[in-house]
């Protein structure tokens, strides 16, 4: 996997959007570039954590492999070998989701 050699600083988060099923309303098939941004995704790696004052590190609630859900305008989408990607903090990770 090329991501594997890309590691997130401090309390940011590396996450592949999960692709929801194709949207179809009233028979219609939508356009990709009309089609709302999926908000979940997988955490495909994680920063060390946050620090305080102190230089005390916090180690994220989130890891590898989480199935996550975060704001419509969370993170900074960025290119890896040809792949998307959203880079964002934790702070903007609404939840985890449980399988």
């Amino acid at each position: 996997m090329a991501t594997a050699s890309f590691t997130p600083l401090h309390d940011r988060i590396l996450v592949r959007r999960i692709e929801e099923g194709e949207s179809i309303r009233g028979g219609i098939i939508i356009p990709d570039s009309a089609k709302e941004k999926p908000q979940s995704g997988e955490v495909i790696s994680v920063g060390k954590g946050k620090s305080n004052d102190e230089g005390k590190v916090f180690p994220l609630d989130v890891k590898a492999g989480d199935t996550i859900l975060f704001g419509k305008y969370s993170g900074t989408e960025i290119k890896l070998d040809g792949e998307d990607f959203l880079i964002m903090r934790e702070e903007e990770v609404l939840g985890i989701l449980k399988k």
